[in-house]
């Protein structure tokens, strides 16, 4: 396999981890004020991803893939809101363990590292049609 290829292939698996980290990040923003539908219940709780290394055996080369999508098991900051349906008998409410300003900079990096990946196909793919423009002068 040649340089270019392996290059594409590295950032396609780049691309997918990435583009898989936005969507958690998206579903926990989303979650941000899901409280449970019960009285004492747990609300959302944060999800986490993790990335591995793999070879890839056809190729030779590493690639980025999904080692899981886990929980966050920090506790839940309580707010006091005693007319909440998810209110204990004190009043307080379990919020999710959601960090807007942490999401945003972990969906800031990942939309980063989704662009360089995109970069380095666009770069990759100039490469391989000068090579063909090359072969056919």
């Amino acid at each position: 396999m040649d340089a270019l290829t392996a290059a594409l292939k590295v950032a396609a698996s780049g691309l997918g981890a990435q583009s898989e980290r936005l969507r958690v990040v998206s579903e926990n923003l989303a979650n941000a004020q899901s409280t449970g539908t019960t009285a004492g219940s747990d609300p959302y709780r944060r999800k986490t991803i993790s990335f591995v290394s793999e070879l890839d055996r056809a190729s030779g080369v590493s690639l980025v893939g999904i080692n899981a999508i886990d929980r966050d098991h920090s506790a839940f900051p309580v707010e006091f809101q005693p007319g909440n349906e998810a209110a204990d008998e004190k009043g307080y409410v379990k919020m999710p363990n959601v960090n807007p300003l942490i999401e945003m900079a972990d969906m800031q990096e990942a939309n980063r590292s989704y662009e360089a990946n995109l970069q380095v196909i666009k770069q990759a793919r100039d490469l391989i049609s000068m090579t063909i423009d090359l072969m056919r002068s």
